[in-house]
């Protein structure tokens, strides 16, 4: 695989993980979640790192294209939701953990 298609992995693989930590983290009848919460924070933290990879990884393909959006907007779109769901899973950790 080359580098340069990773955001694309990693957009499809962190809305999957975005979908595994929101269904599980509901609380159930006993007022448990469907996963433990060091799964879920676990789960998170590796979304997170793959979504930045994908940034990284996207944003360098981007200043070595030169930024031109009519060349490729497919991957400009892909690397823009890369950096929403990195904030997202940031976001998404301090809310899970426990204070």
């Amino acid at each position: 695989m080359k580098t340069i298609n990773f955001p694309y992995l990693a957009l499809a693989l962190g809305l999957f993980l975005s979908l595994v930590i929101t269904g599980g983290s509901q609380p159930g009848a006993d007022g448990d979640t469907a996963l433990p919460l060091l799964t879920l924070l676990i789960i998170n933290e590796c979304a997170f790192f793959l979504t930045a990879a994908g940034v990284f990884i996207g944003i360098k393909q981007l200043r070595h294209m030169g930024f031109n959006l009519k060349q490729q907007p497919f991957y400009t779109m892909t690397t823009v939701l890369c950096i929403l769901l990195t904030i997202q899973f940031a976001l998404l950790g301090f809310k899970l953990w426990p204070l």
